[in-house]
């Protein structure tokens, strides 16, 4: 900041000290007429003092043209004026010397202290000259108004200028401030708008990922056995015909249920989409939640209950043990209602881990343990190792790697522990703590 409070940016085009050429130029306009004003008085100063002419006029306009740096040093026109001010010159320079150290960033004490100065020099010689006009008898006037008329011109030459400088002084670091204060208002509003577009993209990522993940719980189980059943019926299709004909109803039935828990987040993500193009797009999170619907219902028949729950297990391994796994059920205490997330999370856990036995294992004896302890309830899948090596892949279903990361996801949320491992007689183990 200048002494005046106007700003010294880097990106001023005007010369020296002044910010623009509009400055420069009303500061010029002023110094010459102050140095005229001053120079046409030097000729009666002259007259006074018994000097020559030409010596008050150079005299006048020199100390006239001071008003060219008031922008940068204003005490300094300030003095000039009250130095000259004996000599009956130096008026404008006065009123615009006043005008601009009120209106500068200085102290208000160099002010006020300065304005006095001013005032009392300005009384001081407005009173002699009155005072002898009046004695000469060049203005008749009682004695009473020459004190009156020196009051009077002092305050005129000395409070306007002041008065004026401290309101715009006043104004500009008012409109300074309130700039100041919308361009950080304008950075906050930035900075927020990013954030909340990270925040956005941060709660897209999570919901395609629990989109992800609710449509692997649904379709892999199911297409898994599916494809189990599938490779069975080939195998046993002219060997056993009825048994073929049972296979191929448990894969229709699988089918159509897979089909339908599709259809319902399918229909979801094309909301929106068809004739109606008014109808505005349903977002991430109602996918989200319709596909935790639809993979609430996936191992019930009846699809109108709440979701899977821990009463669902025997089903659950019977579908399994239909495919042709070797499973066995062995639950720890007694069996009691869970939180409803948890109950979906402990059946989730056992259907992915089968799951993957069906992939990774076929043909595997698997152990399935529930624990229903105090504050938790655990649960674990184990399987042996496979009779014959490539077992697993014989059946050609594909893994995504999703499911095991899905199922830390699940139960983590709620608290709970996952391990996942093989064993070291060359099986696979997943177990899953969930405080109840």
């Amino acid at each position: 900041m200048t002494t005046t409070g106007e700003e010294h940016t880097a990106a001023g085009t005007g010369p020296w000290w002044w910010v623009g050429w509009r400055s420069a130029v009303l500061d010029g306009g002023l110094a010459l007429a102050s140095a005229f004003e001053c120079g046409s008085e030097g000729v009666r100063f002259a007259h006074d003092a018994g000097l020559p002419a030409p010596v008050g006029v150079a005299f006048g306009g020199i100390s006239g043209s001071v008003l060219l740096v008031r922008r940068k040093w204003p005490i300094a026109v300030v003095l000039v004026s009250i130095a000259i001010t004996p000599a009956q010159m130096g008026f404008l320079m006065g009123l615009v010397g006043l005008y601009t150290l009120a209106a500068s960033e200085l102290p208000r004490r160099i002010t006020a202290a300065l304005a006095g100065m001013s005032f009392a020099g300005m009384l001081i010689v407005t009173f002699v000259r009155a005072h002898q006009s009046v004695v000469r008898g060049d203005v008749p006037m009682g004695d009473w108004l020459v004190p009156f008329a020196s009051i009077t011109t002092a305050i005129g030459m000395t409070a306007p200028p002041v008065l004026l400088g401290l309101y715009m002084g006043a104004r500009r670091r008012l409109m300074e401030s309130l700039r100041e204060r919308a361009d950080s208002l304008e950075r906050e509003l930035m900075l927020l708008a990013e954030r909340a577009e990270e925040r956005a993209e941060w709660a897209r990522n999570e919901e395609r990922t629990r989109i992800a993940r609710e449509m692997h719980d649904v379709v892999a189980h199911r297409v898994s056995l599916m494809v189990v059943h599938a490779a069975a019926l080939q195998a046993v299709a002219r060997k056993d015909p009825e048994k073929a004909v049972k296979n191929a109803a448990l894969v229709g039935d699988m089918g159509r249920q897979a089909l339908t828990e599709l259809r319902e987040m399918l229909g979801v993500l094309r909301t929106g989409d068809g004739l109606d193009r008014r109808v505005p797009a349903v977002p991430l999170a109602a996918v989200g939640a319709a596909a935790a619907a639809a993979a609430s219902r996936a191992a019930g028949d009846s699809g109108g209950g709440e979701g899977p729950s821990l009463a669902e297990i025997d089903e659950l391994i019977g579908q399994s043990a239909a495919a042709g796994m070797v499973v066995a059920l062995s639950v720890e205490g007694d069996l009691r209602a869970y939180a409803r997330e948890i109950e979906q999370t402990a059946y989730r856990v056992v259907q992915e881990a089968l799951t993957n036995v069906h992939k990774h294992a076929a043909g595997a004896k698997t152990y399935v343990r529930l624990a229903h302890r105090v504050s938790e309830i655990a649960m674990q899948v184990e399987n042996e190792c496979p009779p014959e090596v490539g077992a697993g892949s014989s059946v050609g279903l594909p893994s995504g790697g999703n499911g095991l990361l899905g199922m830390k996801e699940r139960v983590a949320a709620l608290g709970g522990v996952f391990v996942s491992g093989p064993t070291d007689a060359g099986g696979f183990r997943v177990s899953a703590v969930i405080p109840a």
